[in-house]
């Protein structure tokens, strides 16, 4: 496996190949298995794997979330080897965002909701170190995960209007067996927090299995999920929603497919989950 912190190192494996497919997958580090998922997604479909570890401080509005966020790059690099990747980034802010850095990447409407309206200028620091990440790796194809699912809305845009020459790939949500979404931040829970964060996919579901028993209303669906949410007393509610899987524009009534989400505190820790439900548009 070959790790470079620098862009020039990167580039220059990268090219010793012309003919080599590369798949890449962005990540902030302290890997899970949800990470790893994305990795052999990656295996599979091309001839060698990029993977970037960097924690992003652009896309962190609270600073205390920034200095807290976990971080072992002698444990990651050990698991990335051990699965098989051929190239590792690990840039230190400097290399990412150099003095007199001016350049910033910015998609509009669907940035602005959910996520967006909860951390501003999150997604700004987003699509500009995954821009950045595109151009330094230029993958065929890069691997993201449905659990950030306006992440992957916004990237797609960003992708269609900036004309990168790549393929996003979505791969499902990794689970533990009690169904909360694994996330680097879960480290950070204590052990009656992460007995109470369940709530999150067990409103998802309950939601689910409401749509599926014929409720088309999207108030109904955002009650339930809420009834659920509120018996975790060390819950609180950042938001909750029902939107349209692509638009992200809050629905009232599910014709198709809609993407539920929430976003919850549990203690001090923001977790936040997503469940795609009903059929596309034929």
């Amino acid at each position: 496996m070959n790790v470079f912190s620098t862009i020039s190192g990167i580039r220059q494996y990268r090219w010793a190949d012309h003919a080599a497919m590369w798949g890449l997958v962005p990540t902030m580090g302290y890997l899970h298995e949800g990470h790893l998922s994305l990795v052999r997604y990656a295996h599979q479909e091309n001839d060698r794997v990029g993977v970037s570890i960097f924690v992003n401080p652009i896309q962190f509005n609270n600073p205390n979330d920034l200095t807290n966020y976990p971080r072992d790059l002698d444990r990651d690099l050990s698991i990335l080897e051990q699965a098989g990747v051929d190239l590792v980034w690990t840039p230190s802010p400097d290399v990412v965002y150099p003095p007199n850095y001016q350049t910033f990447v910015e998609v509009e409407k669907v940035s602005k909701v959910l996520e967006g309206a909860s951390r501003p200028s999150h997604f700004r620091g987003v699509t500009t170190v995954v821009a950045k990440l595109f151009n330094v790796f230029q993958p065929h194809r890069a691997y993201f995960g449905q659990k950030d699912a306006q992440q992957v809305v916004v990237i797609k845009q960003m992708i269609h209007d900036l004309n990168f020459n790549l393929e996003l790939i979505t791969c499902p949500t990794i689970r533990e067996t009690d169904g909360l979404a694994m996330s680097s931040r879960n480290v950070r829970l204590s052990a009656n927090a992460r007995q109470q964060a369940t709530c999150l996919y067990r409103a998802l579901t309950a939601a689910k299995c409401a749509f599926d028993s014929g409720h088309k209303k999207a108030a109904e669906l955002r009650a339930t999920m809420l009834a659920i949410i509120t018996q975790a007393n060390l819950a609180r509610i950042d938001y909750i929603s029902v939107a349209h899987p692509e638009t992200l524009a809050e629905l009232e009534i599910i014709e198709n497919q809609a993407l539920l989400s929430l976003a919850v505190f549990i203690d001090d820790v923001r977790l936040i989950d997503n469940m795609i439900i009903g059929e596309p548009c034929s």
